[in-house]
């Protein structure tokens, strides 16, 4: 299983991406047609058009990996309005909706439930009271 580190951003290429594109062609959409710096450590997510073929590509200190998947049968579970024909966008996902998309689990129809999250206690106003 592909796992994505918490401090990477995650980038979802909106547009179907042909699947025969290697590293240099790939760099070479993110920096020009996606507007984004291929060399920034962030994760860059294609899917093919039939959606049942992915690539990730990520730079990291010394070059670019580049990972890729086909499913033998079904597809990637990418909401069909995210793979619009002729948008050239990104929408970026957390690794949590990445593990959905890559299991199969629609990313739309999820429910979120709230956390809890501490609220930092408010610094005093005024000279510390002893």
């Amino acid at each position: 299983m592909l796992s994505f580190e918490t401090g990477r951003r995650i980038f979802l290429a909106r547009a179907a991406t042909d699947m025969r594109k290697s590293f240099n062609t790939l760099a070479d959409l993110v920096e020009h047609q996606l507007g984004h710096d291929p060399f920034a450590g962030d994760v860059f997510v294609f899917v093919g058009r039939k959606r049942n073929r992915m690539k990730v590509l990520v730079w990291d200190a010394s070059g670019f990996w580049l990972c890729a998947r086909r499913l033998e049968s079904g597809t990637f579970a990418v909401p069909q309005p995210l793979l619009e024909a002729g948008s050239r966008s990104v929408v970026q996902v957390s690794p949590a909706e990445m593990a959905l998309v890559l299991e199969g689990i629609s990313v739309h129809r999820a429910t979120y439930h709230r956390h809890y999250h501490r609220t930092p206690p408010r610094a005093q106003n005024g000279p510390a009271q002893e």
